[in-house]
């Protein structure tokens, strides 16, 4: 490699090899520093350095399976390594690099692992000498880059390492501090989840790393900040939850040892199951974190996601490992006997009825959970004039809504059947001043004809058992009628939508349900 050196009053032309010639920057970043007015000079190689980092980068992109580039690299790497951790290395030199250093240097952690290696080494040395704060602002930065990287996974694994340490050595304002880096974190896991060949074990020990850190800062604080980071915690747990369990392909068993060790981060903020199914804990959680702060509130899109899947997941371990199953049982009997609670149920296991990302194991969880909270419920207990469903009526609509596209799209015959049963359960569950409406914007946004039908016949089996006995029968008649006319009189237009061969929801019912 054939270079140019410039001094303050000669320019030299040698030939170095990549190591080499990174030594010699580094050595005239540090000559520079110790003579006056050596600053702009200073600012002239830092960018040199970079620059030469960058090109051996790109040449490295092109030919990935180089094991010679990739020797130079690890050379290139080492040579860093050892001039930072010289004892002779000036403080303000090595504050100065970390400004640029942690970004570039991430990018070559995915060409071996010897070079993920000497990165994280260079990362922490980082961290061991400069401003914690300074460095939690500069590993953030780095890591908002490392998204764009062609290996976002390996490439942000040292940059979290060091922020991880970095969360402890902060001797003030904690909470800012972590507020800001949270959701940049966040980003990173949730574009690492997307990636086809995500090791979700690898992807969770990067989270959990992280979530270990900030308990520890939270276990140094005393009075409203420690309890605002250990909302903050909570927050960051749920919404893990939700990455990693969409970036499991295969079953949703992989999720058992992961619920195992995350459990211990919520009960650190007096979290329960019951809080968690009926939305509860991440309405006070988020509004002690987040308050009015909209963009903040944005970080966290799954968090409802997140809270649902905890339960469930907890539900799925409980079953394998036959323990604690009483503290799952005393929710069931709650939400059996708490109508208001129970509504809020059906309107968190929307988010994951209706998501398009989980594995259906997930699903047929949460439909025998709406089974389970749902035995023995008759639509007398929900007719208390007293209890408003009004506030409810919007989220469990949205539940039936995906139930009903459970029932049509179910890959087998057991579940579509327990589905089935779980959308009759709970529209018998809607007071009957609201189950009217409800039933009627099912029968409105309904795309499949043989859905409409279906819907048709639970309206004629809820009027054969009297279910509506304490509504007005000419109000009844009413709603009925204009049910049939916008089954047989489309709102938008053109023929009804009736059943065909080509619109069949196949699962094993007898036709007399239609």
């Amino acid at each position: 490699m054939e270079s140019s050196i410039e001094g303050s009053s000669e320019s030299t032309t040698v030939t170095t090899s990549p190591s080499r010639r990174v030594r010699e920057l580094l050595a005239l970043c540090f000559s520079s520093v110790e003579e006056a007015g050596g600053f702009q000079e200073f600012e002239s190689f830092v960018t040199e350095l970079v620059s030469c980092l960058d090109s051996l980068y790109e040449n490295v992109a092109l030919d990935a399976n180089n094991e010679l580039e990739n020797d130079v690299i690890e050379e290139v790497l080492d040579e860093i390594l050892k001039v930072l951790s010289s004892p002779q290395m000036d403080q303000d030199v090595i504050d100065a690099l970390s400004f640029h250093l942690p970004k570039v240097t991430s990018k070559f952690a995915d060409i071996s692992s010897r070079c993920l290696q000497l990165v994280e080494e260079i990362v922490d040395r980082f961290v061991e000498a400069c401003n914690p704060r300074d460095m939690l602002s500069i590993l953030c930065e780095a890591l908002d880059a490392a998204r764009c990287y062609h290996s976002a996974s390996t490439c942000s694994t040292p940059l979290l390492h060091g922020l991880s340490k970095v969360f402890i050595l902060i001797q003030r304002r904690h909470y800012e501090q972590l507020k800001v880096a949270v959701p940049i974190v966040l980003n990173v896991l949730k574009d690492i989840s997307l990636e086809t060949d995500v090791q979700v074990e690898d992807l969770f020990d990067k989270a959990l790393g992280i979530a270990s850190s900030i308990r520890d800062v939270s276990s140094k604080l005393n009075n409203e900040e420690e309890a605002k980071v250990r909302c903050l915690l909570c927050l960051y747990v749920i919404q893990i939850t939700a990455i990693i369990s969409v970036s499991i392909r295969d079953k949703a068993a992989s999720c058992i040892p992961l619920v195992i060790q995350l459990e211990q981060f919520l009960t650190s903020c007096g979290l329960t199951h019951l809080g968690l199914i009926t939305g509860n804990d991440t309405e006070k959680l988020m509004s002690t974190v987040a308050g009015d702060d909209d963009e903040f509130i944005t970080s966290f899109p799954d968090i409802s996601l997140g809270a649902s899947l905890l339960f469930i997941c907890a539900k799925i371990s409980h079953e394998v490992a036959e323990a604690a199953i009483a503290v799952l049982g005393s929710v069931v009997d709650e939400l059996q006997n708490n109508p208001v609670k129970r509504w809020q149920a059906y309107g968190m296991l929307k988010y994951i009825l209706s998501s398009g990302d989980l594995v259906w194991e997930f699903k047929r969880h949460a439909i025998e959970f709406l089974l389970d909270i749902t035995k023995g419920v008759t639509s007398s207990q929900c007719n208390d004039e007293q209890i408003d469903c009004s506030d409810y009526t919007p989220g469990i609509y949205a539940t039936l809504q995906a139930v009903t596209l459970l029932i049509m799209y179910a890959p087998d015959a057991d579940l579509r059947k327990k589905t089935f049963e779980a959308l009759k359960r709970v529209l018998s569950d809607i007071p009957a001043p609201h189950r009217f409406d409800v039933l009627r914007a099912l029968v409105t946004n309904s795309r499949s004809p043989s859905m409409t039908a279906i819907l048709l016949g639970l309206v004629k089996d809820s009027m054969s058992k009297s279910s509506l006995q304490d509504t007005d029968c000419a109000a009844v008649d009413t709603h009925v009628i204009e049910l049939v006319e916008l089954v047989l009189r489309p709102p938008q237009g053109g023929p009804p939508l009736l059943p065909d061969q080509s619109d069949a929801v196949i699962f094993s019912f007898p036709i007399s349900i239609l």
